[in-house]
């Protein structure tokens, strides 16, 4: 047990530092009046990604803190660091529950249905980024920049959010689906029950979700 929480400490930092990468040095940045700034990135893919393969809150966690790093060496984004840490939280959290909690998707041996939950998970996830991200993000830079910045950055940020929600989505299905076999023949997929412990699965398992 202590030696499986090592290893997904292990992965956690793995994906904190992918989920950095990829936010800080594949993004395009979209400069805004006012100094501000929104950009097209796959940083969320990696917090679904994460989710779907640690579970929720190790996966939330890990591409939390890469992008919340990402911000906090920004200083376009240094200001948002909190928002950020906070909502790639949440993606993680609720693909994580959709995935485990509902869809089991770490114990089945039904590909289609794993495959459906996948993608009902990614989709909450960023479902409620698209949302909130904007939302959350108006109400921030309304007492941090003043109401025109506000004004003027929200469509830009609905935008933006919205196409890195349908590339993150598309990407982290495509690379979760096509892991899970290798995962499952290294004995690297485990388990997630509902009080987050997990075990590796069983020689059974491996054995269907190979086929």
């Amino acid at each position: 047990m202590r030696q499986e929480k090592t290893f997904k400490l292990v992965i956690t930092a793995l994906f904190a530092a992918l989920s950095y990468v990829v936010f800080t040095f594949l993004q395009i940045k979209i400069p805004l009046p006012g100094g501000d700034a929104t950009s097209i990135h796959l940083g969320n893919a990696v917090c679904v990604l994460g989710a779907l393969i640690l579970g929720g809150t190790y996966g939330g966690i890990g591409g939390a803190l890469g992008m919340t790093i990402g911000d906090l060496f920004d200083p376009i984004y240094i200001v948002y660091a909190p928002k950020t840490f906070i909502l790639k939280l949440c993606i993680g959290l609720i693909t994580g529950v959709i995935a485990h909690r509902i869809g089991k998707i770490s114990t089945s041996t039904d590909k289609g249905h794993v495959f459906r939950f996948t993608v009902l998970a990614a989709v909450g996830g960023l479902l409620f980024n698209v949302v909130f991200d904007p939302l959350i993000g108006y109400f921030y830079k309304l007492l941090i920049l003043g109401k025109p910045a506000a004004d003027i950055t929200l469509a830009w940020n609905i935008g933006a959010t919205s196409i890195n929600a349908v590339i993150s989505c598309i990407v982290a299905v495509a690379i979760y689906m096509a892991l899970r076999p290798v995962l499952i023949r290294n004995g690297m997929m485990f388990k997630i029950g509902k009080g987050g412990s997990n075990e590796k699965l069983s020689a059974a398992s491996k054995k269907a979700n190979c086929n």
